[in-house]
């Protein structure tokens, strides 16, 4: 059923142009489907940015007729998540949004959902875990885009469920719904760029590939600590490449963190390990010539051994694009290619369980960077190079297998990871949620705010003599005037944090008052004003004391 939905994207932005990151891509695409895609009557953006619906709308699809169900609000605006029902993350963050909505009174009007795009980081574990000690609650959910991810995360929280109840003697386990909801692509787009025979002998002249040459094409970051180490790549190209007597080529298409060190590392370890491979370095910042490399690919390779990985867009990429893929067989990679069928799965061996645990010390005690520890790991996980060398020398030599999988990985994007198809996905979720919340009986809140976060001028109350209150009496002090208060005007000490405040004028007013009732409380100070102005006329109040304009007792 047509309605509303609010997401939270504070930057208003696009894709970044340059070094992209998977999860960047992944949250831009979602919010780009649910405009184009969503059986939505409005979708409002959360955002710190200032910018149009318009600009917003057209910056995300290039459409401007979407901008008619296009709304923009603040980052702190509870109105918009409150009359959709749910407010969309793209990271799974949740706990300050969730005591946000606590603390203003919202607790059951909308569901706040998250997004799960890795589980590695330490950091990152420990800020989505908090999610069991924030009144996150069940009509509350955290997207896995794989079963394992589903399930790696199930398991954190049961351990940590399970300390917290044996630490604090308690028997209740808290945690937002874990439902599956893998990750798009745009199926028609990568099918384009990919069916043009004119692009492709282009791009394949260029790399030096004759018609009957192999390119071996990859995508993607080229981190070997925190993507994919690639010399079992390498050994499995060079190995299939011997087997079957073709001329391969190996383009990798993306880019290097460092490119002044890693790129000779990369080809330091390609000369050594995959001599007969014609190996390129392409540009992955550039849209048109990755286009052309989905034109130019006949088989799409992926050994991902790192922990960061959760999901894998680029296979998803490749599929739709018409290529078989050769990839590892890791976390959401077996959850998005079916052996055999859209490509092979590659086994994988991870270390012993116990031996990283020096690793994970190093890095959140002896400050080793999340890089190296994650690389670490990566440099003592196996992809079987043999296993790997096989399949793609198997696709080397079948053009028919080719095909075949060819139309099996496009049509698995139509049924399964198009966007359009995602979307009705999300769509499902948060009708599912929805019912919880309404089914849910009414709660008592003892706790309105955060404990550990607490208003400032109430938690640090007795730091002073005493705090401002409706029954303080206020008065002007001899001899103070208009003039006095003017004088703060420019004054860039004075006017420091004078956004928080009510301003110069509304100060004179209540400086002649003042002066013409003498002495009175707070409380009749400011009753001529509304209420919801009292907290900034306060604050006023006291900033008029602080420079010596008022008096209290």
């Amino acid at each position: 059923m047509p309605g509303s939905i609010a997401l939270y994207h504070p930057s208003a932005g696009v894709r970044p142009k340059t070094n992209m990151f998977g999860k960047d891509v992944a949250n831009v695409g979602l919010f780009r489907a649910v405009l184009q895609h969503g059986d939505f009557d409005r979708v409002d953006f959360l955002t710190g940015a200032t910018i149009s619906p318009s600009d917003l709308a057209i910056g995300l699809t290039g459409e401007a007729a979407l901008a008619a169900k296009t709304g923009v609000a603040g980052l702190l605006d509870q109105s918009r998540p409150a009359e959709a029902g749910v407010l969309v993350r793209g990271t799974p963050d949740l706990p300050e949004m969730a005591w946000l909505r606590r603390s203003s009174g919202l607790e059951q009007a909308y569901s706040l959902v998250g997004m799960v795009h890795t589980l590695a980081p330490p950091a990152l574990r420990e800020a989505t875990a908090k999610a069991a000690i924030a009144p996150i609650q069940p009509w509350d959910a955290l997207i896995c885009t794989s079963p394992v991810v589903q399930e790696r995360l199930t398991a954190m929280f049961d351990e940590w469920t399970d300390y917290l109840a044996d630490r604090y003697g308690g028997d209740v386990r808290v945690r937002p719904h874990l439902p599956l909801l893998p990750l798009g692509v745009e199926g028609a787009r990568f099918a384009a760029l990919a069916d043009r025979p004119e692009a492709r002998a282009a791009m394949r002249e260029q790399l030096g590939a004759a018609p009957d040459d192999i390119v071996i094409l990859w995508v993607g970051r080229l981190s070997f600590f925190e993507k994919a180490f690639p010399t079992p790549m390498f050994l499995a190209a060079e190995e299939a490449a011997r087997a079957s007597g073709v001329r391969v080529h190996f383009a990798q298409v993306g880019w290097f963190p460092d490119p002044t060190v890693q790129r000779a590392m990369y080809e330091e370890a390609g000369r050594a390990h995959a001599p007969s491979v014609a190996m390129h370095y392409i540009d992955g910042n550039d849209p048109e010539v990755v286009g052309a490399m989905w034109a130019a690919g006949d088989i799409f390779l992926s050994l991902v051994d790192n922990i960061q990985e959760t999901f894998g867009i680029t296979p998803l990429e490749a599929m739709a694009a018409g290529l078989p893929v050769v990839v590892s067989d890791w976390d959401g990679y077996r959850f998005t290619v079916r052996d055999g069928i859209d490509g092979f799965t590659i086994r994988s061996l991870g270390g012993p369980i116990g031996a990283g645990q020096g690793m994970i010390n190093r890095h959140v005690h002896l400050g080793l960077t999340y890089q190296s520890y994650v690389g670490a790991v990566a440099q003592h996980t196996a992809i079987h190079v043999g296993d790997a060398a096989a399949r793609i020398g198997e696709l080397i030599a079948s053009p028919e297998l080719r095909a075949r999988m060819r139309e099996a990985g496009r049509r698995r994007i139509r049924e399964t990871f198009d966007w359009p198809v995602v979307v009705a996905g999300l769509q499902d979720l948060l009708g599912e949620l929805a019912a919880i919340r309404k089914a849910a009986a009414p709660q008592p809140v003892r706790h309105k705010y955060n404990p550990l976060k607490g208003e400032p001028f109430g938690a640090f109350a007795p730091f002073a003599t005493q705090v401002l209150g409706y029954d303080t009496m206020v008065s002007l002090r001899p001899g103070v005037g208009q003039a006095d208060l003017d004088r703060t005007v420019g004054v860039r000490l004075d006017e420091f944090a004078g956004n928080w405040r009510a301003n110069v004028a509304l100060c004179a007013q209540l400086m002649d008052r003042l002066a013409a009732g003498g002495e009175m409380p707070v409380r009749e100070l400011l009753a001529p004003h509304p209420r919801a102005h009292h907290a900034a006329l306060g604050l006023a109040v006291v900033w008029m004391c602080k420079l010596g304009l008022l008096d209290w007792r």
